[in-house]
């Protein structure tokens, strides 16, 4: 566990920002299967990443990691050929990983186990768990339902259901998998729809590599069945998830940017410039640039359905902002790395902000600044990186114990976090 102690100190600068994690997962995906040889320029290389990449190995896909360029590679990926070399698959710490491949490990008929560490044991799975039981695929778990899972399939194709409002990683898995089967199927999203935006991206990603999907307004598919996905060479954009730290950052200390950002990206964390700019601050783009300046910021309303990683680094802007912040529809965030709305609650409170827990949101009172001392990350990247950012606002060095969790997403930051000015040993 690292333990660094931060001098307050002003960021300024410009950095690249890593490729969205959110894309690369889905990328590597499609083109695992595809059957061919496709190239993912500009991927980060974090956990997460290698998580998926281990998962998808394991059902037979040839990856190669060409390091050559720093944190940001490409990957050679030849696919297609889905088939049990590794029955065990270990997804590391990463819902993503877990949730997208449980449904393409239903399409073998092998038993399979996939293991996982740290809080992804106990991440909820029951959405799946009912369609294995509805399809009468066997399937097994630790107590709870918690990790390991085994399972041995095949998926059929049919009518699925699911709720809206659990996470669209399980949307996101049947859609990488049903056009792989030989009948057509439809699934139905009952319920209110969160993280429309991460859905937007997996049938985005679905697309580029040939794979057709109709919907209606996101809450009805048709999917046919008999789908080849095709091989392609493409970049990974940049996360706005990421850059979030640093808009933040720039809007609390001075101008700070960032670059290989797209304007019309998909992601639902793009909504951090509208918050941002909701709320006061200043936000410009100048191709793939975008700035962040520094600016008198005040409160506001937040809902938190749609762009849950970012309410971390949010709350850090809110609870130095003038008045009240209110975050709501935030309840999924309890069951993300850590319990998040806990975390950041607890752990900005102990250096000066007024921030009070909700069952499924906060109220904060905007204070002026903080006053620095000891804190923990929770094992959680977006916990530790908001804490990071807000020491900008500390008054004395803040102490962040488990502070190499960022590499879950962001191995690089704290070398960025220096580039920028930051001072910490």
């Amino acid at each position: 566990m690292t333990t660094l102690r931060i001098t307050p100190t002003k960021l300024t600068g410009k950095v690249h920002i890593p490729s969205s994690k959110s894309m690369g997962h889905r990328q590597l995906i499609c083109a695992a299967l595809a059957k061919g040889k496709s190239i993912i320029n500009n991927i980060s290389i974090s956990d997460d990443i290698v998580a998926t990449c281990r998962a998808l190995r394991a059902l037979g896909a040839h990856i190669d990691i060409n390091e050559d360029n720093g944190d940001r590679v490409s990957i050679t990926v030849s696919g297609g050929c889905l088939h049990v070399c590794d029955n065990k698959i270990d997804c590391g710490e990463s819902g993503s990983t877990l949730r997208f491949m449980i449904p393409i490990g239903a399409l073998c008929q092998e038993k399979i186990t996939f293991i996982g560490h740290g809080k992804l044991v106990t991440r909820p799975l029951q959405a799946y768990y009912d369609i294995f039981a509805k399809q009468g695929i066997a399937y097994a778990t630790a107590e709870g339902g918690n990790l390991p899972l085994s399972l041995k399939g095949p998926l059929q194709a049919g009518k699925y259901v699911l709720p809206g409002n659990v996470s669209s990683q399980f949307i996101s898995g049947l859609l990488f998998a049903l056009p792989l089967l030989t009948g057509d199927s439809t699934l139905d999203i009952i319920g209110p729809l969160e993280s429309e935006g991460y859905i937007a991206m997996t049938l985005s990603a679905l697309s580029k590599y040939g794979v057709e999907i109709k919907h209606k307004n996101y809450r009805s598919y048709e999917i046919s069945g008999k789908q080849k996905y095709e091989p392609k060479s493409t970049p990974v954009e940049g996360d706005f998830s990421q850059v979030a730290f640093w808009l933040v950052a720039g809007t609390l200390g001075e101008s700070v940017g960032g670059n290989g950002m797209q304007t019309a990206s998909l992601q639902g964390d793009k909504v951090i410039v509208d918050i941002i700019k909701a709320m006061g601050g200043n936000i410009s783009w100048e191709g793939t640039e975008i700035l962040a300046q520094p600016a008198a910021t005040h409160g506001t309303i937040i809902d938190a359905a749609n762009c849950p990683d970012i309410i971390p680094v949010l709350t850090v802007l809110a609870a130095l902002s003038k008045g009240k912040t209110e975050i709501i529809n935030a309840g999924r965030l309890r069951i993300k790395e850590c319990d998040r709305l806990a975390a950041i609650t607890l752990e900005l409170n102990k250096i000066g902000a007024r921030i009070q827990e909700l069952p499924a949101g906060l109220i904060i009172e905007g204070v002026d600044s903080f006053t620095g001392g000891v804190v923990d990350c929770w094992n959680d990247h977006r916990i530790a990186m908001s804490l990071a950012v807000a020491s900008i606002k500390c008054r004395e060095p803040l102490v962040l114990t488990g502070a190499n969790c960022v590499a879950k997403s962001y191995p690089r930051f704290w070398e960025d976090f220096a580039s920028l000015g930051g001072r910490y040993e």
